[in-house]
């Protein structure tokens, strides 16, 4: 990770850590260094918040003053803009949002022609010129002046393309939709009308502050009560630019990424569409999903938190499906990011081709309890390697055996070490985590438990 690109973007507080200097910046640069030898385009979309506007005029400015044209396609989902970009063939892609955090924060997103997330040494060159370290970006002149040009049929495309991609229609289910008042409150209303659905939704009434505010995928509450109370087949719960998915079953009860994950494998398998036969988790799913794929001979692999290492092992070893518990899911048939209305249809569909209630298909993957504690310490690197803490981890890992695990891995951005396990109790999990943090305290390397 770089000084302001992390692994999702340019993230942080609006004018703050992100600024409109920032923004314009970014936009200088792409329009520069895609335009050097070519008239380029670049596509631009954003979600819901109050500073998604002004970072939008920023990209704009920049893109254009530096001779190329800034396509936009107003509010929009972040896989949309992946979407567009490569189907379009536009140079390159930019979505602006946070995600799931609050609205007062706001990021920025960069993807490559082929709708990927940009690379890390492009990224860096950007870094050098926002801190004046590159060197100068020659401003436009008279015909060569970029243009800023609506582009809002692009989502018109996408919503065409989402509509295509169920076999079945959805008619007589109801289905409840949280859109987190962000990018999906017009996208997915549209979607699964056109899927002959009867739609019922939820916070889809954005007014540039309330975009994750008690409710989406990270407080899913509020669809759980709404199924229940309207006696819905299911649910599906966004985050502020809808590339992740959470759902509700009919009884309220939420199934996760890892849930998600094991019925759209299943059936993929089922089908004879699932490439080498395994899915691709993070480090951080549960071990029940494993225990539930062992049961039925699929098999996965594992990386490193985060949806931009889960897709770079799908590319580099061809697999189909991938994700994290969190509802970052991706298709890799349909999308090169995750896509929270792609993984609903996807899941609806599975519903409609068995013809079973979401609970019948999710009841397969039992969660584990799992406790995690994050604890600062003097030296992660040292921590890890000393002797006593290796030997109260792989102590806890061997008296769980095969009914849990332990997890031990650093915070990438503070002194933090991540503690976490698995269990059949959360009793059990609390023992085991507390056993290694007491090692690190023995050792001298403990400072505090957050």
């Amino acid at each position: 990770m770089g000084k302001y690109f992390g692994t999702d973007g340019f993230r942080g507080e609006s004018g703050v850590v992100l600024t409109a200097e920032h923004a314009f910046k970014i936009g200088r640069f792409l329009g520069w260094y895609y335009g050097r030898d070519k008239h380029a385009k670049i596509v631009i979309g954003k979600d819901t918040r109050r500073s998604s506007y002004m970072y939008e005029n920023a990209l704009a400015a920049g893109i254009t003053s530096s001779g190329s044209d800034a396509y936009l396609l107003h509010v929009t989902t972040t896989p949309c803009v992946a979407y567009i970009t490569r189907t379009e063939h536009f140079d390159c892609g930019v979505m602006i949002s946070a995600s799931h955090n609050p609205y007062v924060d706001n990021g920025i997103k960069l993807m490559n022609q082929d709708g990927e997330k940009m690379d890390d040494a492009l990224q860096d060159e950007i870094e050098l010129y926002i801190d004046g370290q590159h060197e100068e970006i020659p401003f436009a002149t008279a015909e060569k002046i970029g243009c800023t040009v609506d582009f809002y049929s692009g989502r018109n495309r996408y919503i065409g393309y989402l509509t295509n991609v169920a076999a079945h229609s959805f008619e007589d289910r109801k289905v409840g939709l949280d859109c987190a008042n962000g990018s999906s409150w017009m996208i997915g209303p549209a979607v699964f009308n056109a899927l002959g659905s009867k739609t019922y939704v939820i916070n889809n009434a954005p007014d540039g502050v309330n975009i994750n505010t008690g409710c989406g995928s990270t407080h899913i509450e509020g669809l759980q009560e709404y199924v229940k109370a309207n006696k819905l087949d299911c649910g599906f719960a966004f985050d502020g630019d809808a590339d992740r998915c959470l759902a509700v079953d009919e009884n309220g009860e939420v199934v996760n990424g890892d849930k998600i994950m094991y019925i759209c494998a299943k059936h993929l398998k089922k089908g004879g569409q699932l490439p080498k036969n395994k899915v691709v988790t993070t480090v951080m799913s549960n071990f029940g999903l494993y225990k539930a794929l062992d049961k039925i001979g699929i098999g996965y692999e594992k990386t490193a938190v985060g949806d931009r290492y889960v897709y770079e092992n799908m590319k580099e070893f061809d697999h189909a499906i991938g994700g994290e518990q969190s509802g970052h899911i991706i298709f890799r048939k349909y999308a090169r990011t995750g896509d929270g209305i792609l993984t609903a249809i996807l899941l609806m569909s599975v519903m409609v081709e068995t013809q079973l209630p979401l609970s019948v298909l999710a009841s397969e993957v039992t969660m584990y309890p799992q406790v995690l504690k994050n604890v600062v310490v003097d030296d992660k690197d040292a921590t890890l390697e000393d002797p006593a803490v290796k030997l109260a981890v792989d102590a806890a890992g061997a008296e769980l055996g095969d009914n849990g695990r332990v997890l031990l891995r650093k915070s990438g951005t503070e002194p933090v070490l991540r503690v976490m396990a698995e269990a059949g109790t959360d009793e059990e999990c609390e023992k085991q985590v507390d056993a290694i943090i007491d090692s690190m305290k023995a050792s001298g390397h403990l400072v505090k438990i957050k």
